[in-house]
């Protein structure tokens, strides 16, 4: 919320710098974001009369302009489109410092032709957001002049509003606050009619279903005819040039003017423009509004309208019609000024992703009573700017009750404040604030303002007492520490930073990303349920409860391969959503590795990364988890958005831990992503919770001070057996001595046979008491051999 010293001025009789303004507004809870004067960063630009403006020789979009800065002429080459002969403008020269990109101007060379100085935009001076041409200043401004000493410029204050203070959306409502903290007192806002000369020859009416009723509960409007849209007065155009709006034209420079004063929208309708009367009513499906910003939307059923027998002319609350906005040759206006429902005004803003003033103050609440005095004032307004008679006004609907009425019991504020104010300021508090406080034995009955829609209980009022009368009152007082601090987080909050942990050390990035997703990318991660939908989803295609982590992890990897990152290891851990029953969200840890496992390197061959990265992931994780990562089964079983023949689950008896492997072709190629994507999932829910026992604690470390011993075997088995199944045999074969056994090659061919493979292992024996003898370390061996061939029908390979 941006205004002017002199602006807010316009409210609040004060004598107070706006360095102590800015201060009290932050200590009101209206934090202060900026304080800036235009002045200091504008005092070497000057005016300038553009003499000739002619094509550039060597450039068809260019210009070629005699500019005259007073004490010289200097030729400049623009590229704007309003750049003529006869303008009055803003002229940078050269060593002057532009404040949109904070860099010196110098002397360029355009297209072979010199160009001495620059004739600046509303952008480029930091003064408002247009960009579509070069300032033009008016006819009569002197050439030569410092901008400084032509338009005003007073320091501008950038508030942040929080939600619950729409009323603060308006420059007087802020000066009401200050005005209550005593900086300053509020001027008087004085509202009379304006004499009427005629009925209305543009009617309204309500066509709302009874369900609708509050969509628009109350709209007044009027005709003023004979009026002339020229430019705005003077000081009109520098405030809102000031909070970084252009200044249009005289009738839209006031609907914005009231926007931001008052905080009370307003929509003027060229009537020559019009279709007979105005009928606010809900959108029909299909039907389409082009709107003032130049975009054409189609609208649904539950859209607020204001339409004629043409159609839909303004999005109610939100945005107005092109095809009925006024312009210069405009005589005949209607003026609307409507109260909106501000659930569905915030639906429609976001669903067509339309972001204006007036949607921002509507969906917050504006004050209801205002209705009709926002007509008047504006009304009188635009006859004093633009001239005009005002036909009799048109009002239907009805203002909504509003039957508040708070018990406030002043001791209440010092025991939910902490804080000790006396009685009578209690009550000079609300009332400044624009209560109706009425005393009722021991207590007071308070009715808050129609502005105030956020007071609806003791604790506001008390509240607003504490915030006007300081919160630097408050005092200071530590918290009571408990003698004995016992430990804040659960096994398995310890164990899910355990993963986190372990997964970080295998080198994967930590990511933290939406639990939402577009409902297209959910389906094709087993989600897209009805139940999972969003009712008030933040984004519109954010609308959908993710059905796994890595469905967005697999999203982030496809915006870094755009931007050139495609060697890529990512994790997260986060719930993902079944149902929206109890029991159908889980705790994962996701993962996955894009691009290239081992990169190009003089020492090894670059390889791509594979499934056997994923589980070797996912396996780590479990380790990490303190889980039996040695005591898990491989199957080939996974869901449907992996390869079907380069994937596969981690088992714990029936129970699924994990699944891994690539990710389907035909997800990546719907999601536009090249390449192959390994992932996995941990399900930690499913992942055992160490057992913890009161027991000696064991050494970390339990060295042998025997030498390991190293054998190897090949077997052959049928090409179905999985090598998971002659790893486990060879492994059990001896638990005591047997403390690793690896694959460490494959074979299939000729030598072996057709449908078989040979699998080579290695079996490592660690001894902790004596060094085994050969007869020892020979039936060890023995073991394994008849083990394999018991587990897998493998027999050792000659």
């Amino acid at each position: 919320m941006k205004f002017t010293l002199s602006w807010l001025k316009r409210h609040l009789d004060t004598t107070a710098s706006v360095e102590s303004i800015s201060e009290r507004l932050t200590m009101l809870g209206l934090e202060v974001e900026s304080l800036e004067d235009p002045a200091a960063r504008l005092s070497g630009f000057v005016t300038g009369h553009v003499l000739e403006a002619g094509k550039h020789p060597n450039a068809d979009r260019l210009q070629l302009c005699k500019v005259s800065i007073g004490r010289e002429t200097l030729q400049v080459v623009c590229g704007a489109p309003n750049a003529r002969a006869g303008l009055k403008v803003v002229v940078a020269t050269p060593g002057v410092v532009v404040p949109a990109t904070g860099e010196a101007l110098k002397k360029g060379n355009v297209r072979g032709v010199e160009s001495q100085a620059m004739m600046c935009s509303w952008r480029e001076l930091m003064l408002g957001e247009d960009h579509s041409g070069i300032i033009e200043l008016p006819a009569d401004t002197p050439v030569g002049e410092p901008l400084t000493k032509v338009l005003s410029f007073d320091p501008v204050i950038d508030v942040a509003i929080t939600p619950n203070r729409a009323d603060c959306l308006g420059v007087r409502g802020i000066a009401r606050d200050l005005a209550a903290v005593g900086v300053g007192k509020l001027k008087a806002l004085t509202v009379e009619p304006v004499k009427s000369g005629f009925p209305s020859p543009v009617g309204v009416s309500l066509s709302f279903p009874p369900s609708a009723a509050a969509a628009c509960p109350l709209f007044a409007g009027r005709t003023i005819r004979g009026v002339q849209n020229g430019e705005s007065p003077v000081w009109l155009k520098n405030w809102l040039t000031a909070v970084g709006l252009r200044p249009i034209s005289a009738l839209v420079d006031i609907t914005n003017y009231f926007t931001i004063d008052l905080n009370r929208p307003l929509h003027v309708f060229d009537i020559a423009k019009l279709s007979g009367n105005i009928e606010a009513r809900l959108a029909r499906p299909g039907e389409t509004l082009a709107a003032l910003n130049g975009k054409t939307y189609t609208l649904d059923d539950q859209m607020t309208v204001l339409a004629d027998s043409a159609g839909v002319q303004s999005l109610g609350g939100v945005i107005g019609g092109e095809p009925t906005g006024v312009t210069a040759q405009t005589t005949d206006v209607f003026l609307e000024t409507a109260l909106f429902d501000p659930m569905r005004t915030a639906a429609t803003g976001r669903k067509l992703a339309i972001d204006s003033d007036a949607r921002y103050r509507f969906e917050r609440g504006v004050d209801p009573a205002f209705v009709i005095s926002g007509m008047e004032l504006a009304t009188r307004m635009i006859i004093e700017v633009c001239g005009g008679e005002a036909s009799e006004p048109v009002v239907v609907g009805q203002l909504p009750v509003d039957d508040r009425s708070i018990v406030f019991r002043p001791h209440r504020v010092a025991l939910l404040g902490g804080v000790t104010v006396e009685e009578a300021e209690m009550v000079a508090t609300l009332e400044a604030l624009g209560c109706r406080v009425t005393k009722a034995g021991d207590s007071y009955a308070v009715v808050p303002p129609s502005w105030r829609a956020d007071l609806t209980g003791e604790h506001d009022l008390v509240e607003e007492v504490i915030r006007i009368h300081g919160y630097g009152h408050i005092p200071a007082l530590s918290m009571p520490r408990p003698a004995v601090v016992r430990p804040v987080l659960t096994q398995q909050q310890r164990q899910t930073n355990w993963v986190r942990r372990g997964l970080a050390a295998r080198g994967l990035v930590e990511t933290v990303t939406w639990s939402f997703l577009p409902s297209a990318v959910a389906e094709l991660f087993g989600g897209g349920k009805a139940e999972l939908k969003l009712a008030n989803p933040i984004s519109a295609d954010l609308d959908a409860l993710r059905p796994s982590v890595l469905a967005n992890l697999v999203l982030a990897a496809g915006r870094n391969a755009d931007r050139g990152f495609k060697d890529l290891a990512l994790f997260e851990v986060g719930p993902e959503f079944n149902g929206d029953q109890p029991g159908e969200q889980r705790l994962v840890a996701g993962g996955l590795r894009t691009g290239r496992a081992i990169g190009r390197h003089w020492a090894e061959q670059a390889r791509p990364v594979d499934a056997f990265d994923a589980k070797a992931d996912a396996v780590g994780a479990i380790a990490a988890a303190g889980g039996p990562a040695d005591g898990l089964q491989v199957v080939a079983e996974a869901p449907a958005w992996y390869h079907p023949g380069r994937s596969g689950s981690l088992k714990l008896g029936p129970k699924v831990i994990a699944a891994f492997g690539e990710i389907h072709p035909r997800v990546l190629a719907t999601l536009g992503i090249k390449g192959v994507v390994v992932a996995f999932e941990l399900f930690l829910d499913a992942v055992p919770l160490p057992k913890v026992r009161a027991t000696k604690a064991k050494p970390l470390l339990k060295a042998s001070p025997f030498h390991a011993i190293e054998r190897d075997f090949a077997f052959i088995v049928d090409r179905t057996v999985s090598a998971e199944a002659v790893l486990r045999a060879a492994k059990g074969a001896d638990k005591t001595l047997i403390s690793d056994v690896l694959l460490f090659d494959l074979y299939e061919g000729p030598h072996v046979g057709d449908d078989k493979k040979s699998l080579a292992i290695q079996v490592t024996l660690q001894p902790t008491e004596r060094t085994p003898t050969d007869a020892e370390i020979e039936a060890i061996a023995n073991k394994v051999v008849a083990a394999v061939g018991k587990a897998t029908g493998g027999v050792l390979r000659a």
